[in-house]
């Protein structure tokens, strides 16, 4: 017996692709581009990025990002999949291939051991419950690297560290979501930058366990004498609306969000964020 509601976590490509052999691995070297080689880094630091995301970070146009992600599909550079949703599809999600495993380890002078690549990355992200969540941060900063294309006016996301490399430098006393640097012009000609920690909420934590995450901000500002903001994302204004009530004067300074649609103009980098304390302007 058949079960046609039962869901299916991943949909694979299920086009035919040569075997990894040394000549293909050889073979992509060469036809790599410099913006090759920053999709594999991107797609390997932040394990999974969908097509309009690598779109908005690298890619003029949604057609050539298309284009070209499928060259290093074939190339197995790149690994897809599809989640599975109960209507309609949702986009392919990349991943680091094992071409593309050996060309980053070579790169930095060790095995594809060494990098910790496991040929079945594809199977273990696309079935994690983390899935989601890792998507939604990465939106966030796909989000921001949009903004800065359609301003072209110097904007720039100068920094964008995963959740792995945060939890390695200060995991002892906060983990946050990701580390961010945003950089844009001002009038006097001088730069505007601010660094800032992401705490991306999907709204499963109780509120009480996302506030406390501050204490360990804090902890980490006295630590370094560095005072970081911290902005939580949130999914909707009835959570911000909550968040915002339990929240009180902190030493770390806090703003919250509602996460904002791709076409939003200026996504997270537009005036949508709501400091800890202040009260939102009447309609």
């Amino acid at each position: 017996m058949t079960r046609p509601n039962a869901p299916r976590r991943q949909l694979p490509s299920r086009r035919q692709r040569p075997r990894v052999t040394q000549p293909l691995i050889a073979d992509l070297a060469e036809r790599l581009t410099p913006r090759d080689a920053e999709i594999l880094d991107a797609v390997w630091e932040h394990r999974v990025l969908t097509t309009d995301q690598l779109t908005a970070i690298f890619f003029p146009s949604v057609h050539r990002a298309r284009h070209r992600l499928l060259d290093l599909h074939e190339l197995r550079a790149l690994d897809r999949f599809r989640p599975w949703a109960p209507t309609g599809s949702r986009p392919w999600h990349w991943i680091l291939g094992t071409t593309g495993a050996h060309h980053l380890a070579a790169q930095r002078g060790i095995t594809p051991a060494e990098l910790r690549y496991r040929p079945d990355s594809a199977s273990a992200i696309a079935l994690s419950s983390r899935l989601n969540h890792q998507v939604g941060v990465n939106e966030f900063f796909a989000q921001l690297h949009a903004t800065a294309r359609h301003r072209a006016d110097g904007s720039a996301v100068a920094e964008w560290w995963p959740e792995r490399c945060c939890a390695a430098l200060w995991g002892d006393l906060a983990r946050p979501d990701a580390y961010g640097r945003w950089t844009e012009p001002t009038p006097t000609g001088q730069p505007d930058t601010i660094d800032f920690f992401l705490e991306h909420d999907t709204g499963t934590e109780t509120l009480a366990r996302v506030l406390a995450k501050l204490e360990g901000y804090t902890a980490l500002a006295e630590a370094t004498g560095i005072t970081t903001p911290v902005l939580f994302w949130l999914p909707n204004p009835t959570r911000e609306a909550n968040l915002r009530k339990l929240l009180t004067s902190n030493d770390v300074p806090t703003a919250t969000a509602v996460h904002t649609p791709a076409t939003s103009p200026d996504g997270p980098a537009g005036p949508v964020w709501l400091p800890a304390g202040s009260t939102p302007a009447a309609a």
